[in-house]
């Protein structure tokens, strides 16, 4: 059995487990990959959340209040990692957090999306890794920090600003080439080789025209939502509308 079919089996079992107990059941967070195969088997009573509404890495919950009596509370809590002196830091990415929770020995898979701002982190994770997360990374780099539980911050659900990008179309493969200045094989290789997701699915078709509204994620590369045209410009080309996050 392969790591996709163990996946599957996975799922399949929380899945019955809601439906035949009555009670809700979540998985970690999922990897874009995971999610799309969660998404590819199509079962009732299930959805996706990461924190907040935008995040890209999710838990799957399986339940319903028709099913289970009563609403979800999928089990992910915050923790906000900040300099003790930020006059004093070093310039902290997202890789220096997650580096730095990670050398913890904590696994990925209990780990969602790191929000930086400001050389502060909020890292959400699995409710029941928050406390040794908080008590457990006293750097990131060689900063000196502190740690907390906390509430998510108030900016998480801010959606970024709108940007514009000309594409010969809206085409997957034009619109990625569009708004990252790449070539259109480029686009093309990405897409067919299995690294660009629509809402969280697998879409390995360079022709697919997008739809206003969707988020798509290039890994190793980032993430936009499609706001839809602007214009059209004088060489026939298109100036499109996007959100980069």
């Amino acid at each position: 059995m392969n790591e996709n079919e163990l996946l599957r089996k996975r799922f399949a079992e929380l899945h019955d487990r809601a439906v035949s107990r009555g009670i809700w059941t979540y998985s970690d967070f999922l990897s874009l990959a995971e999610q799309s195969e969660l998404l590819s088997l199509r079962l009732d009573f299930t959805s996706l959340c990461g924190g907040y509404a935008s995040a890209e890495r999710r838990m799957a919950c399986f339940g319903g209040e028709d099913i289970c009596g009563y609403e979800g509370a999928p089990p992910i809590a915050c923790v906000k990692i900040e300099p003790v002196n930020k006059k004093f830091s070093d310039d902290l990415n997202h890789r220096d957090f997650l580096g730095a929770v990670m050398a913890t020995g904590i696994d990925r898979a209990v780990l969602g999306d790191v929000l930086v701002r400001d050389n502060t982190a909020w890292v959400f994770c699995r409710d029941d890794i928050a406390d040794y997360i908080a008590s457990s990374v006293d750097s990131v780099r060689r900063t000196t920090v502190k740690c907390s539980v906390s509430d998510a911050p108030d900016f998480m659900n801010e959606e970024p600003p709108v940007t514009s990008a000309a594409a010969a179309s809206e085409r997957l493969d034009a619109v990625i080439s569009g708004v990252y200045g790449m070539s259109r094989s480029e686009s093309r290789q990405l897409v067919e080789g299995g690294r660009v997701f629509i809402d969280g699915r697998l879409c390995q078709a360079p022709s697919t025209e997008i739809k206003i509204g969707v988020i798509i994620s290039v890994r190793g590369t980032g993430r936009f939502k499609y706001e839809g045209i602007e214009k059209l410009t004088r060489s026939g080309r298109i100036r499109l509308l996007v959100r980069k996050y």
